[in-house]
């Protein structure tokens, strides 16, 4: 028992994955390290809520309500609210008021709440009105382009858009990474000859800052709960 996940990843350029989680017996998780921000639904004891969060720049402890359904959208890395900073959300986030069984309120509007089906559905319409944008330089650098503008504009406009540096969204996507690759069974040579760590003892310093986990409690399932579909039940 514990957390079961399944996570998808999605054909819209707004959104990074779309997952769904059931929490059986358990109370509390592992957070892990995300470079995403997301809209969070959950359902518990037939109550319905909703929630933004942030990025998370290191692991901890969370509290996790037992029983509940969940349906996560991680926006992709350099999209952002029109109405919140996205750096006022790193390691925090804000739950939405006045959430019924079919409806949230956002930005001023109440829109559907959505299944895992109907994510990219929801985020369109809340890119038509503006309430989800995208700066097209931050989108430009994540390309691989070059902005004729100086070192110093791209890390600010970055960072007001992502709430991180370039460097910090490179290490916890890797860090992620690295996790999935061991709890599907790579060997931590496997790893860090795959992702360019230097060393074991690197890559153990990068796994408990960013994922709380030991390489040996990757591979072998165990630690308790955490906030990652270590179970790799990945669709396309």
């Amino acid at each position: 028992m514990g957390l079961r996940f399944e996570t998808r990843r999605s054909d819209s350029r707004w959104i990074s994955t779309v997952w769904t989680c059931t929490s059986e017996q358990v109370t509390a998780m592992t957070s892990v390290a995300g470079a995403h921000w997301g809209l969070l639904f959950w359902e518990q004891a037939g109550r319905t809520y909703a929630e933004i969060t942030g990025p998370e720049t290191r692991t901890g402890t969370a509290p996790v309500p037992e029983g509940a359904t969940f349906t996560g959208i991680d926006f992709a890395v350099g999209t952002s609210l029109r109405a919140v900073s996205t750096p006022v959300l790193v390691d925090g986030g804000i739950q939405l008021p006045d959430t019924t069984r079919r409806t949230f309120r956002l930005d001023g509007a109440r829109w559907d709440m959505p299944g895992p089906d109907d994510a990219e559905a929801l985020v369109e319409r809340l890119v038509r009105a503006g309430i989800v944008v995208r700066d097209p330089l931050v989108a430009e650098v994540l390309r691989g382009g070059r902005p004729t503008v100086s070192q110093r504009t791209v890390e600010r406009r970055f960072r007001a858009a992502t709430g991180l540096t370039r460097g910090a969204v490179r290490q916890i996507e890797r860090a992620r990474t690295a996790a999935e690759l061991l709890a599907a069974g790579a060997t931590a040579a496997d790893v860090i000859g795959k992702l360019g760590y230097f060393d074991e003892p690197h890559l153990a310093r990068v796994l408990r800052i960013y994922v709380g986990r030991t390489v040996g409690q990757l591979r072998a399932g165990v630690g308790g709960a955490i906030a990652l579909d270590v179970d790799q039940r990945r669709t396309s």
